[in-house]
Protein backbone atom coordinates (compact mmCIF):
# COMPACT_ATOMS: atom_id res chain seq x y z
CA UNK A 1 0.00 0.00 0.00
CA UNK A 2 1.10 3.55 -0.65
CA UNK A 3 1.18 5.61 2.48
CA UNK A 4 0.34 9.28 2.27
CA UNK A 5 1.66 10.31 5.68
CA UNK A 6 4.65 12.56 5.98
CA UNK A 7 5.74 16.15 6.52
CA UNK A 8 7.54 18.63 8.80
CA UNK A 9 6.24 19.57 12.11
CA UNK A 10 5.37 19.63 16.21
CA UNK A 11 2.69 19.99 18.18
CA UNK A 12 -5.00 24.68 18.87
CA UNK A 13 -10.54 24.59 19.69
CA UNK A 14 -10.35 28.21 18.67
CA UNK A 15 -6.80 28.94 19.68
CA UNK A 16 -5.00 29.65 16.49
CA UNK A 17 -1.33 29.05 16.08
CA UNK A 18 0.24 31.56 13.76
CA UNK A 19 3.83 31.56 12.69
CA UNK A 20 4.86 34.83 11.16
CA UNK A 21 8.48 34.15 11.99
CA UNK A 22 11.22 35.62 9.91
CA UNK A 23 10.45 33.66 6.81
CA UNK A 24 12.08 35.50 3.94
CA UNK A 25 9.75 37.51 1.76
CA UNK A 26 12.11 37.40 -1.17
CA UNK A 27 13.12 34.30 -3.11
CA UNK A 28 14.48 31.46 -1.03
CA UNK A 29 17.55 29.55 -2.09
CA UNK A 30 18.99 26.14 -1.48
CA UNK A 31 17.35 22.77 -1.59
CA UNK A 32 15.63 20.51 0.82
CA UNK A 33 12.47 18.60 1.02
CA UNK A 34 9.86 16.56 2.61
CA UNK A 35 9.22 12.98 1.82
CA UNK A 36 6.19 11.30 0.44
CA UNK A 37 5.35 7.85 -0.70
CA UNK A 38 5.28 7.05 -4.34
CA UNK A 39 2.89 5.35 -6.70
CA UNK A 40 0.72 5.06 -9.76
CA UNK A 41 1.58 7.19 -12.74
CA UNK A 42 -1.33 9.16 -14.16
CA UNK A 43 -2.34 8.60 -17.73
CA UNK A 44 -2.06 11.35 -20.31
CA UNK A 45 -5.06 13.33 -21.46
CA UNK A 46 -7.75 15.10 -19.49
CA UNK A 47 -11.48 15.16 -19.06
CA UNK A 48 -13.09 18.44 -18.07
CA UNK A 49 -16.54 18.52 -16.53
CA UNK A 50 -18.21 21.75 -15.49
CA UNK A 51 -20.65 21.20 -12.64
CA UNK A 52 -23.60 23.57 -12.71
CA UNK A 53 -25.54 24.44 -9.60
CA UNK A 54 -28.83 24.05 -11.51
CA UNK A 55 -28.16 21.96 -14.61
CA UNK A 56 -30.77 21.35 -17.28
CA UNK A 57 -32.02 17.76 -17.66
CA UNK A 58 -29.96 17.45 -20.87
CA UNK A 59 -26.74 18.68 -19.30
CA UNK A 60 -27.38 16.54 -16.22
CA UNK A 61 -27.73 13.46 -18.43
CA UNK A 62 -24.49 14.29 -20.22
CA UNK A 63 -22.77 14.95 -16.92
CA UNK A 64 -23.89 11.65 -15.41
CA UNK A 65 -22.62 9.84 -18.50
CA UNK A 66 -19.21 11.50 -18.15
CA UNK A 67 -19.18 10.65 -14.45
CA UNK A 68 -19.95 6.99 -15.09
CA UNK A 69 -17.33 6.70 -17.85
CA UNK A 70 -14.48 8.79 -16.45
CA UNK A 71 -15.20 9.51 -12.79
CA UNK A 72 -12.58 8.23 -10.37
CA UNK A 73 -9.76 7.98 -12.91
CA UNK A 74 -6.84 10.36 -12.49
CA UNK A 75 -5.21 11.96 -15.50
CA UNK A 76 -2.48 14.48 -16.12
CA UNK A 77 -3.97 17.85 -15.24
CA UNK A 78 -4.32 20.33 -18.05
CA UNK A 79 -2.55 23.68 -17.81
CA UNK A 80 -5.66 25.76 -17.15
CA UNK A 81 -6.34 28.95 -15.24
CA UNK A 82 -7.97 26.93 -12.47
CA UNK A 83 -5.16 24.41 -12.19
CA UNK A 84 -2.59 27.23 -12.08
CA UNK A 85 -4.17 28.17 -8.74
CA UNK A 86 -3.05 24.81 -7.35
CA UNK A 87 0.61 24.29 -6.56
CA UNK A 88 3.22 22.26 -4.80
CA UNK A 89 4.71 22.99 -1.39
CA UNK A 90 8.49 22.84 -1.23
CA UNK A 91 11.10 23.11 1.49
CA UNK A 92 13.19 26.23 0.86
CA UNK A 93 12.79 26.45 -2.92
CA UNK A 94 11.65 24.68 -6.06
CA UNK A 95 15.16 23.26 -6.33
CA UNK A 96 14.25 20.84 -3.54
CA UNK A 97 11.51 18.25 -3.19
CA UNK A 98 7.80 18.97 -3.10
CA UNK A 99 5.90 17.13 -0.41
CA UNK A 100 2.33 18.47 -0.34
CA UNK A 101 -0.24 20.42 -2.35
CA UNK A 102 -1.97 23.74 -1.61
CA UNK A 103 -4.29 26.13 -3.45
CA UNK A 104 -5.26 29.78 -3.43
CA UNK A 105 -8.48 30.57 -1.56
CA UNK A 106 -10.18 33.95 -1.74
CA UNK A 107 -9.51 36.47 1.01
CA UNK A 108 -9.70 40.24 1.30
CA UNK A 109 -5.93 40.48 1.55
CA UNK A 110 -5.42 38.18 -1.43
CA UNK A 111 -2.57 36.26 0.17
CA UNK A 112 -4.21 33.07 1.49
CA UNK A 113 -3.69 29.39 0.72
CA UNK A 114 -5.52 26.28 1.89
CA UNK A 115 -3.86 22.93 2.60
CA UNK A 116 -3.93 20.06 5.10
CA UNK A 117 -2.71 20.81 8.63
CA UNK A 118 -0.35 17.82 8.61
CA UNK A 119 1.47 19.41 5.66
CA UNK A 120 2.57 22.40 7.71
CA UNK A 121 2.37 21.22 11.33
CA UNK A 122 3.25 17.86 12.82
CA UNK A 123 0.27 17.69 15.18
CA UNK A 124 0.61 16.28 18.68
CA UNK A 125 4.27 16.28 19.64
CA UNK A 126 5.28 18.00 16.43
CA UNK A 127 5.96 21.56 15.32
CA UNK A 128 5.61 23.97 12.45
CA UNK A 129 7.24 23.59 9.09
CA UNK A 130 9.72 26.31 8.24
CA UNK A 131 11.19 27.85 5.10
CA UNK A 132 8.26 26.63 3.04
CA UNK A 133 7.58 27.82 -0.49
CA UNK A 134 4.43 27.55 -2.62
CA UNK A 135 4.93 27.05 -6.36
CA UNK A 136 1.62 27.35 -8.26
CA UNK A 137 1.33 25.74 -11.67
CA UNK A 138 4.60 23.84 -11.21
CA UNK A 139 5.38 21.62 -14.20
CA UNK A 140 8.52 19.83 -15.21
CA UNK A 141 10.73 21.98 -13.02
CA UNK A 142 9.28 25.23 -14.35
CA UNK A 143 7.82 27.83 -12.00
CA UNK A 144 5.62 29.89 -14.36
CA UNK A 145 3.92 31.86 -11.58
CA UNK A 146 6.94 32.26 -9.32
CA UNK A 147 7.85 30.97 -5.87
CA UNK A 148 5.77 32.38 -3.01
CA UNK A 149 7.31 32.20 0.50
CA UNK A 150 5.08 31.09 3.36
CA UNK A 151 4.91 33.80 6.02
CA UNK A 152 2.24 32.52 8.42
CA UNK A 153 0.60 29.21 9.31
CA UNK A 154 -2.82 28.96 10.99
CA UNK A 155 -4.05 25.65 12.42
CA UNK A 156 -6.60 24.72 15.08
CA UNK A 157 -5.45 24.21 18.67
CA UNK A 158 -7.01 20.75 18.72
CA UNK A 159 -4.84 19.67 15.83
CA UNK A 160 -1.78 20.76 17.80
CA UNK A 161 -3.00 19.08 20.97
CA UNK A 162 -4.19 15.75 19.60
CA UNK A 163 -3.76 15.54 15.81
CA UNK A 164 -7.57 15.52 15.53
CA UNK A 165 -8.19 14.23 11.97
CA UNK A 166 -11.44 16.23 11.78
CA UNK A 167 -9.32 19.39 11.99
CA UNK A 168 -6.59 18.45 9.54
CA UNK A 169 -6.98 21.81 7.78
CA UNK A 170 -4.60 24.77 7.59
CA UNK A 171 -4.64 28.26 6.15
CA UNK A 172 -1.33 29.69 5.07
CA UNK A 173 -0.39 33.21 4.01
CA UNK A 174 2.31 33.94 1.48
CA UNK A 175 4.41 37.05 0.88
CA UNK A 176 4.27 39.20 -2.19
CA UNK A 177 6.21 38.49 -5.35
CA UNK A 178 6.99 41.36 -7.67
CA UNK A 179 4.94 43.69 -5.48
CA UNK A 180 1.74 41.67 -6.01
CA UNK A 181 -0.35 39.40 -3.84
CA UNK A 182 -0.92 35.91 -5.15
CA UNK A 183 -4.67 36.36 -5.66
CA UNK A 184 -3.99 39.42 -7.80
CA UNK A 185 -2.10 37.12 -10.14
CA UNK A 186 -4.11 33.89 -10.00
CA UNK A 187 -7.48 34.64 -8.45
CA UNK A 188 -8.82 32.44 -5.67
CA UNK A 189 -11.42 29.74 -5.10
CA UNK A 190 -14.26 30.40 -2.67
CA UNK A 191 -14.36 28.61 0.67
CA UNK A 192 -17.50 26.49 1.06
CA UNK A 193 -18.74 25.16 4.41
CA UNK A 194 -21.68 22.93 5.34
CA UNK A 195 -22.13 21.82 1.74
CA UNK A 196 -23.23 18.31 2.61
CA UNK A 197 -22.04 14.92 1.38
CA UNK A 198 -22.50 13.15 -1.94
CA UNK A 199 -21.07 16.00 -4.00
CA UNK A 200 -19.21 15.66 -7.27
CA UNK A 201 -15.82 17.27 -6.76
CA UNK A 202 -12.84 18.02 -8.96
CA UNK A 203 -9.42 17.41 -7.38
CA UNK A 204 -5.96 18.45 -8.59
CA UNK A 205 -2.77 17.56 -6.75
CA UNK A 206 0.96 16.94 -6.99
CA UNK A 207 2.31 13.43 -6.36
CA UNK A 208 5.69 13.80 -4.67
CA UNK A 209 7.32 11.57 -7.26
CA UNK A 210 6.00 13.49 -10.28
CA UNK A 211 6.80 16.87 -11.81
CA UNK A 212 3.29 17.47 -13.15
CA UNK A 213 -0.07 17.55 -11.36
CA UNK A 214 -2.91 15.06 -11.78
CA UNK A 215 -6.66 15.64 -11.73
CA UNK A 216 -9.73 13.52 -11.04
CA UNK A 217 -13.44 13.99 -10.49
CA UNK A 218 -15.92 11.76 -8.72
CA UNK A 219 -18.76 11.78 -6.23
CA UNK A 220 -17.93 11.91 -2.53
CA UNK A 221 -19.41 9.66 0.12
CA UNK A 222 -19.64 10.05 3.88
CA UNK A 223 -16.87 8.22 5.71
CA UNK A 224 -17.97 9.32 9.19
CA UNK A 225 -19.71 12.25 10.87
CA UNK A 226 -16.93 14.67 9.99
CA UNK A 227 -15.08 12.90 7.18
CA UNK A 228 -15.62 12.62 3.42
CA UNK A 229 -14.31 9.89 1.15
CA UNK A 230 -13.61 9.74 -2.58
CA UNK A 231 -12.37 7.04 -4.93
CA UNK A 232 -9.81 8.54 -7.33
CA UNK A 233 -6.96 6.45 -8.68
CA UNK A 234 -3.31 7.33 -8.27
CA UNK A 235 -3.30 10.05 -5.57
CA UNK A 236 -0.23 9.04 -3.52
CA UNK A 237 2.10 10.93 -1.16
CA UNK A 238 2.44 14.60 -2.07
CA UNK A 239 -1.24 15.05 -2.89
CA UNK A 240 -2.21 15.85 0.70
CA UNK A 241 -3.76 19.32 0.73
CA UNK A 242 -5.24 18.95 -2.77
CA UNK A 243 -8.46 21.01 -3.00
CA UNK A 244 -11.90 19.41 -3.52
CA UNK A 245 -13.88 21.76 -5.76
CA UNK A 246 -17.61 21.86 -6.45
CA UNK A 247 -19.40 24.11 -8.93
CA UNK A 248 -16.14 24.12 -10.84
CA UNK A 249 -16.29 26.19 -14.02
CA UNK A 250 -13.58 24.89 -16.33
CA UNK A 251 -13.73 27.97 -18.52
CA UNK A 252 -13.43 30.54 -15.76
CA UNK A 253 -11.33 28.28 -13.59
CA UNK A 254 -13.29 29.13 -10.44
CA UNK A 255 -14.71 26.73 -7.91
CA UNK A 256 -15.88 26.41 -4.33
CA UNK A 257 -13.49 24.38 -2.21
CA UNK A 258 -15.23 22.08 0.29
CA UNK A 259 -12.35 19.82 1.32
CA UNK A 260 -8.69 18.94 1.05
CA UNK A 261 -6.98 15.56 0.96
CA UNK A 262 -6.23 14.92 4.62
CA UNK A 263 -8.12 13.93 7.74
CA UNK A 264 -8.68 10.20 8.20
CA UNK A 265 -5.35 8.36 7.85
CA UNK A 266 -3.94 11.81 6.96
CA UNK A 267 -5.63 11.51 3.59
CA UNK A 268 -5.61 7.76 3.11
CA UNK A 269 -3.25 4.79 3.30
CA UNK A 270 -3.77 3.84 -0.34
CA UNK A 271 -3.38 5.92 -3.47
CA UNK A 272 -6.82 5.08 -4.88
CA UNK A 273 -9.01 6.23 -1.98
CA UNK A 274 -8.70 9.66 -0.36
CA UNK A 275 -10.35 11.43 2.55
CA UNK A 276 -11.05 14.97 3.71
CA UNK A 277 -12.32 16.57 6.89
CA UNK A 278 -15.87 17.81 6.43
CA UNK A 279 -15.78 21.60 6.16
CA UNK A 280 -18.17 22.89 8.82
CA UNK A 281 -18.27 25.94 11.10
CA UNK A 282 -14.98 24.91 12.72
CA UNK A 283 -13.26 25.45 9.37
CA UNK A 284 -15.14 28.72 8.84
CA UNK A 285 -13.94 29.93 12.24
CA UNK A 286 -10.38 28.93 11.40
CA UNK A 287 -10.64 30.86 8.11
CA UNK A 288 -11.99 33.90 9.99
CA UNK A 289 -8.99 33.76 12.29
CA UNK A 290 -6.63 33.44 9.35
CA UNK A 291 -7.97 36.55 7.62
CA UNK A 292 -8.00 38.65 10.80
CA UNK A 293 -4.87 40.82 10.98
CA UNK A 294 -2.69 40.25 14.05
CA UNK A 295 -4.85 37.36 15.29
Amino acid sequence: MTERRRVPGTATRWAVAAVAAGLALAGCGGSGGGTGAASAAASNGAVAVAVSATPSPWSRQRFEKALSEHGGTSRTARATTGNARVGALFSQSADGDHFCTASVVHSAAGDLLLTAAHCVHGGQGGGYGSDLVFVPGYRGGDTPQGQWPVTRIVVDQRWIASSDPDLDVAFVTVGQVGGKNIEDVLGGNTLGVDQGFGKVVHITGYPSTASTPISCFNRTTQQSQYQMRIACTGFPGGTSGSPWLVRFNGTKGVGTVIGVIGGYQQGGDTADVSYSPYFDQDVQTLYDQAVTPNS
